[in-house]
């Protein structure tokens, strides 16, 4: 088992089709406007049917503001690294900082010879690879002198440095064989393989062969970056990818923990499948986070005798603040120099939900809910048990935090609204259209990532904790039913937002709609942690 701790990334990979450009260039900007973190085409020069990589890119970048770019991968005998070297950085320069560099050794030796490039074994195939990844390099550091490396396949005699790109730009190579795996852990900054060739039950003899090579280098293991070209289908049966969200969120989760996968790219052309995959990403990164925190739990030094969290006379919260005389689960209280119950070691502390409501509309009623199990005063909780609840009440911070930026930016189309005088009328209208236009990308992803991390405990979490003890039914089933007032209630913070940029509605519907949301999620929120926090860490069903 290995997680190499990488950030996640997720991206497409697109068909360069010669005959639907439009379309290509529309599927990279439906990638960046659902969230997803990179864009990346196949590079076949010797092939009429397909556009060509490098001018696709640079077409796709100037139709796109974040989403970075790369070839999945460059075919190098018809690329010479100099040449290359100067195209990737130009454009990182231009776009800055958006371009990676997937690199191949071009493994269609025959159609590379048919046009005009070396022919090269296999072997020296990859003894080309390895000149050029150093050419390259030399390339890009940038500064006075000329570049000289003698070698077999490239001679590089005096040729002048720059420019350097932008930011450090990665080669990841596409690699399958023993030799080229061994030069990807000596060399490399990333290992992109495709799920077609390198199913996952093959990844860890692959993976250790590039570990090996890597600490062979005097490198460690996890600078190597661990990308997936990836396919599948939302409505399949059975296998790799094959079924809904939900067991995209779970087999892509294990491959990040069991064999330090990071970055997964759809290949896809259905814009379909690129939205669901964009519901998929945030998921696997919350699970992901939250692995590595139990993880990171299960590994931390044990507390020393004496250091039990109720002799501080505090208790910690999941945002890691103390708190005292605070709720907690299953309707206890807290007193200072306890937490949870008198006697008890539970010191996960849920958040209590504001005591004065902003909106006169209630879609909740708070009296209905059941209640749970008691807790317990007599049971002890490890740090690791704990950690399942802490982790709760930190998504749930995340998604309060993002509920008091959404309130300012509400304040700033506010303010950006309030013209001082005919004169400033235009600089007004200009300030509150960017404000607008700002606030709705805002929203829009808030919207998202609630209804996504609903989504996750619909589908997996909820069943667990039914099947592991059923009197907490009643409860999981009123928060579901919650779930779907909230999905109501985020649509009317949408057609507020629509209404205000169209002109039809005011800033005030929109703080209507605001209040009200502000009101819903945060009474939900507050509600869930109480009743599952001890659940959590009793079942351990995270």
């Amino acid at each position: 088992m290995m997680d190499y701790g990488h950030e996640l990334v997720f991206g497409t990979f697109l068909t360069p089709d010669v005959e639907d450009a439009e379309r290509v260039i529309a599927l990279a900007q439906l990638t960046e406007q659902v969230g997803l973190d990179l864009v990346t085409v196949q590079d076949h020069p010797y092939q009429p049917r397909l556009l060509d990589a490098w001018t696709l890119l640079s077409v796709i970048a100037a139709h796109t503001q974040s989403v970075s770019v790369s070839t999945n991968v460059a075919n190098l005998p018809l690329r010479h690294p100099v040449v290359l070297a100067r195209s990737v950085a130009t454009l990182d320069r231009i776009t800055g900082g958006r371009v990676e560099l997937g690199l191949g050794a071009g493994g269609f030796l025959e159609a590379v010879a048919a046009n005009g490039g070396p022919r090269l074994t296999a072997g020296e195939s990859i003894e080309a690879l390895e000149e050029a990844i150093a050419i390259i390099r030399e390339v890009w550091a940038g500064g006075t002198g000329g570049i000289r490396l003698a070698g077999k396949h490239y001679t590089v005699a005096g040729a002048k440095r720059g420019p350097a790109p932008s930011h450090d730009v990665q080669i990841w190579l596409g690699a399958y064989k023993p030799r080229m795996l061994g030069v990807t852990g000596r060399l490399a900054d990333g290992w992109l393989p495709s799920s077609a060739y390198v199913p996952p039950e093959e990844l860890p003899a692959l993976n250790k062969l590039i570990d090996e090579a890597a600490v062979a280098a005097g490198r460690d293991p996890s600078a190597v970056r661990r990308l997936y070209n990836i396919s599948g289908r939302f409505d399949g049966r059975g296998g790799f990818l094959q079924g809904g969200e939900d067991v995209w969120i779970d087999q892509l989760t294990e491959l990040t923990l069991t064999e330090g996968m990071s970055t997964y790219i759809l290949a896809s052309d259905n814009p379909e499948d690129i939205r669901r995959f964009a519901e998929v990403a945030p998921a696997v990164r919350e699970s992901v986070v939250a692995a590595r925190a139990t993880t990171a739990a299960n590994t931390s030094p044990a507390p020393s005798a004496g250091a039990h969290p109720a002799a501080t006379g505090a208790a910690t919260t999941g945002s890691g603040s103390t708190a005292t005389g605070t709720t907690a689960g299953a309707g206890a209280t807290t007193s200072t120099g306890t937490t949870g119950v008198p006697g008890s070691n539970f010191s996960v502390v849920p958040t209590p939900a504001p005591s004065a409501k902003r909106s006169g509309v209630q879609v909740l009623d708070e009296s209905e809910r059941p209640t749970g199990p008691a807790l317990d005063p007599t049971r002890v909780y490890t740090p690791e048990q704990l950690a399942s609840g802490e982790h709760l009440i930190q998504v749930h911070d995340h998604l309060r935090a993002e509920l008091e930026q959404i309130r300012d930016l509400v304040e700033q189309v506010a303010a950006g609204s309030l013209g001082v005088g005919q004169a400033r009328n235009h600089i007004n209208t200009m300030t509150m259209r960017q404000n607008n236009w700002t606030l709705g990308v805002y929203c829009e992803t808030y919207c998202r990532l609630v209804t996504t991390h609903h989504s996750i405990e619909d589908a997996a979490l909820f069943p667990r904790l039914r099947r592991a003890d059923p009197s907490l039914t009643p409860v999981v089933n009123r928060l579901q039913e919650e779930h779907l007032i909230i999905h109501d209630v985020l649509e009317g913070v949408d057609k507020a937002l629509v209404a205000l940029v169209d002109g039809s509605g005011t800033i005030d519907t929109l703080r209507a709609a605001v209040d009200l949301l502000d009101d819903t999620l945060l009474s939900h929120l507050s509600y869930e942690e109480k009743e599952l926090v001890e659940p959590l860490a009793r079942l351990g069903v995270m």
